[in-house]
Parts: structure tokens; C-alpha cells; sequence
């Protein structure tokens, strides 16, 4: 049952047609990653509505064919999206959503798992963290099946900041974020590269200012992005549907990446069980591996209380 099949159908299913599912659909569309993309909502005219408008612009672009469906659907998937939960409200942080969102992420699973045959499932749904722990829980795959998308937008975000102030392309920009998706989130400025040299040597050679102040700006712009976007247009769905068409691709087209995304920490950094990002290779089976980076005593202060946060939440839902 939990063992990938030679056959690989490249059939993507997309739990919650919002606009963050929605827009993933589009963009694995657009990418031509999967042959075959099932839309499954609670509101099931949603999900038609939405398959039918992505479906009706690709006549000349591909062979994806996107439909609406149901948890039957599920079968003999590669992939599991899920993106089901209420979306956050201006001013609240990600993880005020627990309560919400766990009981429909519980829902959800109970739904899956009547079908489940195969497949990777990926989270997108906040807190990522806590419902990745869950969820990897309450399925009770193989290591590494069940992952969240996590910091991959931070890194994003922050790479995005980082080629603006150096006046670069941000291919060229290489580091992650780290810790929780959320406030206990740490950029690894030790590992940060430009062109593979490491910022602060190219900054000095460059003549650019490169100091403590303007990493805090970075940090504290790359945090709060999220809320801002909310602020300004009430719901985030471009930036994470780009990062899971990234990691979709990873998956499906069997082509391993390294990303820092969230998954059941199973003794790296002397942490277990709880989910949180690091760099990991993410490739058909999910999570391959979690890379064992060294990082700077201040950046694993950072981690840490990422993980005391962490726990603190995920053990105080549990007692709930």
C-alpha cells in the first residue's frame, strides 16, 4: 500500500479549490507537472466552477486534463495537496488558526484515507507546522510521505529582498529560511551565497553596507511579507502556489530538489517529534533526507526556540 508504484500516472489531487488550490491547479497547469488534476472541495459548484475555467484555457497549451471530483479520487494519486482550512484574517499570526483548521485537516485525512492507494501528500494548510506533525500522525505513512510546504515562501521572500538590496538577479542568490512559518523563523545568513561566495565577502569586495541593522530590516521585511500581503489584498495565493508547484515538480517529475520545508524532525538537531523546516531533499518519495547543515550558535538559538514554540502548541492542542 505505502510503496511507490513503477507506474507513475503524474495524477495530482488538490484538496480545497479557494484560491490558494485553485491558483496550484493553475500554476501545475501552466508547468505542464501532471497529466491529470482533481479538484475536491466541500463546495463542490466551487470546484467544478474552477476546474472548468482553468480546463477551457488549455486547449493549446498541454495535456493536463483538470477536473472536479471527490475523496475516491484519491486513489492512485502521486500527490496529495492539501489546502483545506480557513485562510487567516488581518492580524491574526498563523498559528490562531489551530483550533479551525485542525478539525477540518482531521476531516479531511479521515476522508483520504478510505482511499489512499499511494502518493506523496503536501500540506499548504496553516499553522503547516502543527498540521504537518498531525497529519504525518493520523496517516502513519513512511518517513518522509507526509511533508508541508513550511519555509519555502520565507526563503523566497527572503532571497526576493536580498537580490533587491545587492541590485541582483535572484538566481544568483543562494540560502534558506529556517525554524517555524511563522514568527520563529530564522534566516541562515551563515549559508547565504552570492555567486557562491558568501554575502559577506562579496559585500565587502562590492563596497555595499553590509551590517547587523540591515539583516534585522531583511529579517523582520521577510517575516512580516505575509501579513502585509493580507493587509493589502486580505489572502496570499501566487507566492505559495509558484513554491508548491516547485516542489510538486520535484515530485512528479522524479527530479530531487533541496528545499527548507517542514517534516517529522527524527533526531536531526537533537529534535524529534514535531515538524519543522530545514533543508531537505525533496524528491518522489517525499522527504529523502533532512541535511545535518552546521549552523552558528546564534542561528541555532533561533531553531531552538522555534522548536519550544512548536511544542508548546502542538502539546497544548494535543491536551485540548
Amino acid at each position: 500500500m505505502h510503496s511507490q508504484l513503477n507506474i507513475w500516472n503524474r495524477k495530482v489531487a488538490i484538496i480545497g479549490a479557494g484560491y490558494v488550490g485553485s491558483t496550484i491547479a493553475y500554476a501545475l497547469s501552466l508547468r505542464e507537472i501532471a497529466r491529470e488534476i482533481v479538484l475536491i472541495d466541500v463546495n463542490k459548484e466551487k470546484a467544478l466552477g474552477e476546474a472548468m475555467d482553468i480546463r477551457h484555457g488549455l486547449s493549446g497549451l498541454g495535456i493536463t486534463d483538470v477536473y472536479a471530483g471527490d475523496y475516491s479520487d484519491c486513489s492512485d494519486c502521486d500527490m496529495i495537496i492539501i489546502t483545506a482550512g480557513r485562510n487567516r484574517r488581518p492580524g491574526e499570526s498563523r498559528t490562531d488558526l489551530i483550533a479551525d483548521n485542525a478539525e477540518i485537516m482531521y476531516s479531511v485525512v479521515c476522508s483520504i484515507k478510505k482511499y489512499y492507494t499511494r502518493g506523496v501528500i503536501m500540506l499548504i494548510s496553516n499553522p503547516v507546522d502543527i498540521l504537518t506533525q498531525l497529519v504525518s500522525e493520523w496517516m502513519a505513512l513512511p518517513n518522509g510521505y507526509v511533508f508541508g510546504t513550511g519555509c519555502i515562501l520565507d526563503t523566497s521572500r527572503l532571497i526576493r529582498l536580498i537580490a533587491d538590496y545587492l541590485g541582483l538577479d535572484t538566481g544568483v542568490i543562494n540560502g534558506y529560511v529556517i525554524g517555524e512559518h511563522g514568527d520563529n523563523q530564522v534566516p541562515v545568513w551563515s549559508k547565504v551565497l552570492v555567486g557562491g561566495i558568501p554575502i559577506n565577502d562579496y559585500c565587502e569586495e562590492m563596497n555595499i553596507p553590509w551590517n547587523k541593522e540591515i539583516r534585522t530590516e531583511i529579517e523582520e521585511k521577510t517575516k512580516t511579507m505575509g501579513s502585509r500581503i493580507i493587509q493589502a489584498k486580505d489572502k496570499t495565493h501566487f507566492g505559495i502556489a509558484n513554491c508548491a508547484a516547485f516542489l510538486a515538480g520535484a515530485v512528479i517529475n522524479q527530479r530531487p530538489v533541496i528545499a527548507s520545508v517542514t517534516s517529522p524532525l527524527l533526531g536531526e538537531h537533537g529534535v524529534k517529534g514535531i515538524s519543522l523546516s530545514v533543508p531537505s531533499v525533496v524528491s518522489a518519495s517525499g522527504i529523502q533526507q533532512r541535511i545535518r547543515e552546521k549552523w552558528t550558535p546564534l542561528e541555532y538559538e533561533g531553531f531552538f526556540k522555534a522548536v519550544e514554540k512548536v511544542r508548546n502548541v502542538l502539546e497544548t492542542y494535543k491536551a485540548d
